[in-house]
């Protein structure tokens, strides 16, 4: 996996819509260079280098693994992501830990841009890595592991160490048709980086590594980041058209970080003491009804969001960054409507309550019951406490979000992510587990 070298982009970029746009981007290049005088020669031939510089310099970047928080909670939101969720198999404590040792060796070479081993593999074995990341670079590759609400059971003896905060959330408005085959999950594995082979290969990798001790639940492949965590990022665009997020917390937020993402240390923390430093993750998948929404007016659409679609703008004035006026009125009526989604997810309505979101649009083609484009939002939000934070949120928007016409719930989870790596020989979750084996 040396980040020396970047191959084309047509052998690896799945979801044909970013493919197709690379391509005519390339192809419309090609004409237009064709047609021009050849004085124009060099200019054209500095700009395609400096473009394939900046192609090796995104592929070489590198986010550190080890550190006191775990990477891809604030870190700059990469464009891709894989995430899994995992079942334990095994009921002996010991083989769960050297797993996540294995897992945390692993992330540590991958993030960097290494195979799974730079041991030399005979003929007649299989190799170390399976192969399809080799000559990529790391791409700002994350790896963020979870442990969820079922991982506490009987079967380690960790009853007493589950937070209150990981408590399930049980069925809150808004969840009545989540999938079971879609949910939950003993362990995840949030792999984000701006490759999406790069994201597939730290998986599967990951996956293989586990097999005689967790197997694979469920998992989702996550595309043009429906989110910003830093505020020089752009706000992206969700499948709808909308900017998605722009209230929501940006990494550079300090404070808000500190008091809203990241678990304090407390002194009477006692059993749950391990998770000082983590923070929780909330994933849900959001399918969204495109046709349906498609047809209705802009005004309409404007209505349910409370902003307007081209600027992201609330609909009381001012730019996307405005704050919004929820008491400006019109004709005896709210500007902001009562049921629309800004209202109902703003922090003035939840007591202060914010949200850290990663999420990312998905595509998973055709539903084969409807015919419809089965796609929607993959989200992913982290804060210090999921019960006062997402589930507080969720329940005003399940009740009664004007939205809730054109989305479901159908999946996703809750986990608790514990603090960072602190280098080698250390593991996910040994505050956790370290004195159990």
């Amino acid at each position: 996996m040396s980040p020396t070298r970047e191959p084309g982009p047509s052998r690896r970029r799945f979801l044909g819509g970013a493919a197709a746009a690379t391509a005519g981007l390339a192809v419309g290049g090609a004409a237009g260079f064709g047609i021009r005088e050849a004085t124009a020669a060099p200019v054209a031939q500095a700009a395609t280098a400096d473009l394939g510089a900046a192609s090796v310099d995104r592929a070489a970047a590198v986010v550190p693994f080890y550190g006191s928080t775990q990477a891809g909670i604030t870190t700059a939101q990469q464009e891709r992501l894989m995430f899994a969720s995992l079942d334990v198999t095994t009921t002996d404590v010991q083989e769960l830990a050297r797993m996540l040792g294995r897992w945390a060796a692993m992330a540590a070479r991958f993030t960097a841009g290494r195979p799974v081993s730079d041991s030399p593999v005979r003929d007649e074995q299989p190799p170390f890595d399976t192969g399809e990341a080799e000559d990529l670079g790391p791409h700002s590759l994350t790896i963020t592991v979870g442990f969820g609400p079922s991982l506490f059971d009987d079967r380690f003896g960790l009853a007493d160490r589950m937070p209150p905060e990981l408590t399930p959330f049980g069925t809150i408005p808004g969840d009545a048709v989540m999938k079971p085959g879609l949910s939950d999950g003993d362990l995840c594995i949030q792999a984000c980086a701006d490759d999406p082979q790069v994201v597939f290969h730290a998986i599967r990798n990951m996956v293989r590594a586990a097999r005689g001790t967790a197997v694979l639940r469920w998992s989702q492949l996550g595309f043009g980041r429906a989110s910003a965590t830093g505020a020089g990022q752009v706000t992206p665009r969700n499948l709808f058209g909308f900017k998605d997020g722009t209230n929501n917390i940006h990494a550079d937020d300090v404070t808000a970080v500190q008091e809203q993402v990241f678990v304090p240390a407390a002194a009477d923390a006692g059993p749950t003491a391990w998770m000082a430093g983590g923070s929780y993750l909330v994933a849900r998948k959001i399918r969204m009804e495109i046709e349906s929404w498609d047809t209705d007016p802009l005004t309409d659409q404007e209505r349910i969001f409370g902003r307007t679609k081209s600027s992201g703008a609330p609909l009381t004035g001012g730019e996307e960054f405005t704050p919004i006026d929820f008491a400006a009125q019109a004709d005896g009526k709210p500007v902001i409507d009562v049921a629309s989604h800004v209202r109902l997810a703003a922090p003035e309505t939840n007591g202060g309550a914010r949200l850290l979101r990663r999420g990312y649009n998905y595509t998973d083609g055709q539903d084969p019951d409807t015919g419809k484009l089965a796609a929607g939002l993959f989200f992913i939000a982290f804060q210090r406490d999921p019960q006062t934070q997402f589930k507080a949120i969720q329940t005003r928007l399940g009740r009664s979000d004007a939205l809730n016409e054109y989305i479901a719930h159908i999946g996703g989870g809750l986990w608790a992510c514990p603090p960072g790596v602190s280098g080698a020989g250390d593991w996910f979750g040994k505050g956790l587990l370290g004195d159990l084996v």
